[in-house]
């Protein structure tokens, strides 16, 4: 039997086989990428419209990454923090005066970043606002995606993230998103440390809030002392049109989070960026990790920053997003099947209508035949989130393979 399967089916079994079932993927094996564009084992070649959950917003392998990866990695890859290192320390001053912070702290997975803002405001609390020990109080937007940790899902009120996981991490109230009043009602509590909350809800299906909410935010959390903490690892670094998603309204978080594209995909890189009141609240030997702040990581994250700002793709994600946005719509009006389409920048979704029993996911499994990888969320959901680097000419082919899929059902 295993003789008659392909290389692609030989692949997915040993992963079923041997890995653990966290996650149900579409039926391709990838083997190669370049720009906006992946192949599989078997060689087709597909458009790539998840991106990595935006972490290659600078495209897959891009040229000027694999020279500063391969440089740095034949050079030093670990030192530890237990000893200084010739790149952190230039890394630290590029995004820093790159984002307008006093100080930055580095991490790996974007979860250890919103971990890391976690425990420096609730630090922040006790240390600078006069909350009593163990009374902080942080909240949450219902709906909310902050990765996987027990201290990340026991902010979720999906039950899929936070079900029979107990007993969850105390101290967490959550409100509605996109509601000034309930943020307002909830943070009046003296005890409240911080606000987190993403510009646009990206797990939750690309939930944009009103325009003025983010002002809004910012406005409350100054008024009773509170930090507002923006999860950016989905939406910053190009993804919605602007460098951070909280750059269309023009507002500065008092804690900003990065990860993702900030290695443009090469390694797990995450930043958490704050002015020195609330940075220096956690001393040494209080917070740290093994790989945080490593040679290799900090040479590459200057590197996939600098390509961004000298590519303009927050311009061209812009302007792409509009255009895409413009066809979904067009498409929306010729049938039933989508019922939404919302987004900004290169980051948009549409929403499915389930029909003859066939749903979201049939229609990514139909999109991957015609050679377009997309994934759907919450059911009912596709999100579009390709590489920034994808031309006007290959949205265009996107476009009409999504076309052709949408109206085939």
């Amino acid at each position: 039997m295993t003789e008659t399967m392909t290389k692609s089916e030989r692949l997915m079994e040993l992963e079923d086989n041997y890995g653990a079932h966290n996650y149900h993927p579409i039926p391709v094996v990838l083997e190669k990428g370049e720009g906006a564009i992946v192949w599989d084992v078997e060689g087709k070649k597909y458009y790539d419209f998840l991106a990595a959950y935006s972490a290659v917003n600078q495209g897959h392998c891009h040229p000027r990454l694999v020279k500063v990866f391969t440089a740095q990695a034949q050079k030093l890859t670990l030192t530890s923090r237990a000893f200084y290192n010739s790149k952190l320390g230039e890394y630290e001053k590029y995004i820093t005066e790159f984002f307008g912070y006093n100080k930055v702290l580095p991490m790996n997975g974007g979860v250890e970043g919103v971990e890391t803002a976690l425990k420096l405001a609730r630090r922040w609390a006790y240390d600078v606002k006069g909350v009593k020990d163990n009374q902080a109080k942080v909240v949450f937007a219902k709906g909310n995606f902050h990765g996987r940790t027990l201290g990340a899902i026991s902010a979720s009120n999906d039950p899929d993230s936070y079900g029979r996981f107990g007993p969850l991490v105390s101290g967490y109230e959550l409100v509605n998103y996109n509601d000034l009043k309930s943020l307002e009602s909830a943070i009046k509590d003296p005890n409240t440390a911080a606000f987190i909350v993403e510009p646009i809800q990206g797990e939750a299906g690309v939930v944009v809030p009103d325009e003025g909410y983010l002002k809004g935010v910012r406005e409350l959390c100054t008024k009773y002392n509170v930090l507002f903490i923006a999860d950016e690892i989905q939406t910053g670094l190009c993804r919605t049109g602007k460098m951070l998603a909280c750059d269309h309204e023009n507002v500065r978080p008092d804690i900003l989070i990065l990860g993702k594209a900030l290695s443009g995909g090469f390694m797990p890189v995450s930043a958490v960026l704050a002015d020195d009141p609330i940075m220096l609240t956690i001393k040494p030997g209080e917070h740290g990790s093994t790989y945080g702040g490593n040679p290799l990581a900090c040479a590459v994250a200057v590197e996939a920053l600098q390509v961004l700002k000298d590519e303009k793709l927050a311009e061209h994600s812009y302007q792409m997003g509009i255009f895409f946005r413009e066809e979904m719509t067009k498409l929306k009006n010729e049938t039933d099947l989508i019922t939404g389409v919302r987004g900004k920048g290169l980051f948009n979704a549409i929403v499915i209508k389930e029909k003859n029993g066939k749903t979201a996911w049939d229609v990514c499994l139909r999109f991957a035949e015609e050679g377009l990888l997309a994934k759907p969320t919450h059911g009912d959901i596709i999100r579009f989130a390709p590489p920034l680097v994808i031309t006007k000419e290959q949205l265009v082919e996107c476009i009409a393979i999504i076309r052709k899929v949408i109206l085939s059902f």
